[in-house]
């Protein structure tokens, strides 16, 4: 995974690109009519139920847009708001506040969405061994908050990018002429470039399953759209030699029982891709 200082780049990064798109030369509804040196309040209330999340996210925001601007937390990442929670207050200049609004409204929204949902997925697993894991299917420019939002919601994270984990699917595969032939690729190319990364391989029938056994050196195989049964003896085939991972079909309906096969994780795109952003609103405070 990406470092700590890494990760905290990209969300500066994702700060500074939001507000150049999004105020340019400058907020000219508010220049226009509010004056510079107005002082206001405003509080973040809650439309909606679920998980907060991006609470410490928008105090960047603020941050970013005036250093001056004060914020009150209320209810932190993670807790459980339902409509009519004030999550905070955040007072100073009439104008950063509007300016940073609709960044803030954006980022909290979708983040507590994904922190709801992983929720769900969470509280689904209870009782077994398995973890929530997130994809790389993430909104473009903005996968940090994201998987952030998957933490806060109880998740874990799976690789942020294409260059902190190897990851051999079916194309890889298929390419590379066949899986130990990818593997081997892969091995190589680590050890010429003096690269620690953790491998993951990806198969697609129990035959698949004991070709990566045979190569060895797998951190974790990937179960991609295996039904039930041929999960479980995937699992017990792979015992304690890697760990293991299911993927597709994953759903509501579908998760507890990919998890009672004994899988270590489950990975589900919908936690990024498939939800509806929570209701929330910043109203000023007179």
């Amino acid at each position: 995974m990406i470092s700590a200082i890494q990760f905290q780049k990209e969300l500066e990064l994702i700060i500074a690109n939001a507000i150049r798109e999004d105020v340019g030369d400058g907020d000219h509804s508010s220049l226009a009519c509010i004056p510079n040196t107005a002082q206001g309040k405003a509080k973040l209330l809650v439309k909606d139920e679920g998980i907060i999340a991006g609470v410490a996210f928008a105090k960047m925001i603020f941050n970013y847009v005036d250093a001056n601007l004060q914020m009150e937390v209320l209810i932190n990442d993670g807790e459980t708001v339902k409509q009519g929670d004030v999550v905070f207050l955040v007072s100073g200049s009439s104008q950063s506040i509007l300016k940073a609004e609709r960044l803030v409204l954006n980022a909290m929204q979708r983040m507590s969405a994904i922190a709801t949902k992983t929720k769900q997925f969470v509280t689904l697993l209870q009782g077994t061994n398995a973890k929530i894991l997130d994809t790389r299917k993430t909104t473009p420019g903005i996968r940090a908050i994201e998987k952030w939002a998957v933490k806060i919601g109880g998740g874990e994270n799976h690789r942020f990018a294409l260059y902190d984990m190897i990851m051999l699917k079916d194309n890889h595969i298929d390419f590379a002429g066949g899986i130990s032939q990818a593997i081997a690729k892969t091995k190589n190319y680590l050890t010429e470039n003096n690269k620690e990364l953790k491998i993951i391989v990806e198969a697609r029938d129990l035959n698949e399953v004991q070709q990566i056994l045979d190569a060895g050196g797998v951190y974790r195989i990937l179960l991609d759209n295996f039904d039930y049964e041929t999960t479980r003896k995937a699992v017990q085939l792979i015992g304690n030699q890697s760990l293991t991972e299911s993927s597709g079909n994953i759903n509501e309906k579908t998760i507890r029982s990919y998890a009672e096969c004994g899988v270590n994780y489950i990975s589900s795109g919908a936690l990024t891709h498939s939800i509806y952003n929570m209701d929330l609103s910043l109203k000023a405070i007179e």
